[in-house]
């Protein structure tokens, strides 16, 4: 298998986690990939029109798109049910949880491209507010989840460990830890697995 990924990536990040938890990332090549909103790149492109990171490429030349189903695919490969639950009420919870914590990191990755990548004399301040605050309060809400400390690792743990090191990379002066002590702590004790520290940008 291959996967397109960059280091700069919380989304490849989040496969990267996942395949050293589920012990398959030495069945992995890592291919390093480059998209920029408003450059092309027709090579990726034919890969997935949507040119995002990651996707995951089979040895039959499947293409399977998306980080949280590239992780599915992984976790079934593995056995299934190890990082999402297989079936039942976690199973929902779960996966419901990842999903908000996809949606910050979206809002944040648009953040970043309306700073970085658009002209200054057209960027819209109360659209990229309204972003942030998607994910602050998105944040805010996990805060308050004092099961995720101590339940077993899963997607929506690996996910917000992606949206927690995101912040620190590219927001490293927003305050996440001083507003959410509760989530500073869960982020230093899942630096205590290795894939979560091997996997930092």
């Amino acid at each position: 298998m291959k996967l397109t990924f960059s280091p700069a990536s919380p989304f490849a990040r989040k496969v990267r986690i996942a395949a050293i938890e589920l012990g398959l990332i030495d069945q992995i090549e890592f291919v390093p990939a480059a998209v920029t909103p408003g450059q092309p790149n027709d090579e990726y492109s034919r890969l997935t029109p949507l040119k995002k990171l990651p996707v995951l490429i089979l040895d039959n030349g499947d293409v399977i798109l998306d980080s949280y189903v590239i992780v599915e695919y992984l976790d079934e490969l593995a056995g299934g049910g190890k990082l999402i639950p297989a079936s039942g009420p976690s199973r929902w919870k779960v996966k419901t949880e990842h999903s908000m914590l996809q949606g910050m990191l979206d809002s944040m990755l648009l953040c970043r491209y309306e700073a970085l990548v658009r002209p200054e004399a057209l960027r819209w301040k109360a659209w990229s507010d309204d972003h942030w605050n998607r994910a602050w309060t998105g944040m805010a809400r996990f805060a308050q989840q004092a099961d995720l400390l101590s339940r077993p690792f899963d997607v929506a743990a690996i996910g917000l460990v992606c949206v927690l090191g995101y912040a620190d990379f590219r927001f490293a002066d927003c305050g996440w830890r001083k507003a959410y002590p509760t989530l500073d702590a869960f982020y230093q004790k899942m630096q205590e697995r290795e894939s979560v520290r091997v996997s930092a940008a």
